[in-house]
């Protein structure tokens, strides 16, 4: 009984999330100027279609209605359980070559790009933000527990337990109400919430707005195995850099199943149903139309129309990049630019919770 009411908990938290996602949807139409946007990703190497798909064709989205956009790399977050501080300069180069190239336009809209790690007024803000929650919360987070197991290490840096405070930062350092999310992430925009909540009423002060979750409608994209998340770490990925030959032969490599008539059954054919979800928002389709267009043509014809779909999709998006890889003075100029100006608004957060918190000079 005590499981069914956990449940039933579960499943009305969502379906409130749902409401309030589906509200400020409604509002960013309305009105774009009044809401912040922050996402973003850790700098591990180069961005999937996956990731296009999932999340940046929709921050492309939300900046070209006018929501001012913050896009924090966060490269700081690597080193809570991976060993990759070799590369992460590099890595982050090579993501904001990604987000410049699928039309993220710092120039052209209110646009910023930046590292977190050369924000310092942002990473002041962890430690108070510690101090409002509990050992508790930070250990039954079904998120960290997740991230730890997938991690594979035998011992766990307390960097992994503090990451949905830092994430807090992250979003309230420049006043973000609008966090772009999956099912997922709901419980680190629920500590969010709470750590601006806890805040605002222990210091007395209207500093931090508290953020809503922007539900994202497009299907968890699965690898080319058909049956894990698409994902750099299971090399089940087609790279939004590949060229056309590198995507014909990760499509090659896809699994499917032994049927010729290609139908869309998510539930009873996996591997097939993912396929024609991806050529489906590639070519601005349907998966239901494009497997009645491809009937009994068999799994090499859909393979065909997924790589025929991908390549035509990706082509200027790939021309664009590799005109930015031979210009990355100015994809550096990008960074500097975001840094300073995501600097400019954490210094006016930290004056603003410093004068709070009664520590102002």
């Amino acid at each position: 009984m005590a499981e069914e009411n956990i449940s039933e908990a579960i499943n009305a938290s969502f379906e409130r999330a749902v409401q309030k996602s589906n509200e400020l949807e409604a509002d960013l139409q309305l009105n774009p100027e009044k809401h912040r946007v922050l996402t973003g990703d850790r700098p591990t190497g180069n961005l999937h279609i996956g990731h296009y798909f999932g999340s940046l064709q929709n921050r492309v989205r939300l900046q070209n209605l006018g929501v001012e956009t913050f896009i924090v790399i966060a490269d700081y977050q690597v080193l809570t359980d991976r060993d990759v501080f070799k590369d992460i300069s590099k890595f982050v180069l090579e993501l904001t070559i990604d987000y410049l190239a699928c039309g993220l336009d710092p120039h052209k809209f209110k646009t910023h790009i930046f590292p977190h790690s050369h924000i310092p007024e942002l990473n002041q803000l962890l430690v108070p933000f510690l101090s409002l929650v509990s050992n508790s919360e930070l250990s039954k987070n079904p998120t960290i527990k997740e991230e730890i197991q997938a991690s594979g290490q035998n011992v766990i840096n307390a960097g992994m337990y503090t990451y949905p405070v830092h994430q807090a930062a992250d979003i309230l350092f420049c006043k973000s109400d609008v966090v772009p999310v999956g099912k997922d992430q709901l419980p680190h925009i629920e500590l969010t919430r709470n750590i601006a909540k806890r805040f605002n009423k222990k210091f007395k002060a209207r500093v931090f707005r508290e953020p809503t979750g922007l539900l994202s409608e497009t299907p968890m994209i699965l690898g080319l195995d058909g049956g894990q998340k698409m994902s750099k770490s299971r090399n089940n990925t087609i790279m939004i850099k590949a060229t056309e030959d590198e995507t014909m032969k990760a499509v090659k490599s896809a699994k499917t199943d032994s049927e010729r008539l290609i139908t869309y059954d998510p539930d009873n054919r996996p591997e097939v149903a993912n396929l024609l979800r991806i050529a489906a928002l590639a070519s601005g389709g349907t998966p239901q139309n494009l497997a009645a267009e491809i009937g009994d043509q068999g799994a090499g014809k859909l393979k065909q129309i997924v790589t025929e779909s991908i390549n035509e999709h990706f082509r200027e998006i790939r021309q664009r990049r590799a005109h930015l890889e031979n210009n990355l003075d100015f994809v550096k100029s990008i960074l500097r630019e975001g840094i300073a100006e995501s600097r400019n608004v954490a210094q006016k957060t930290l004056e603003e919770v410093r004068a709070a918190m009664n520590m102002d000079i």
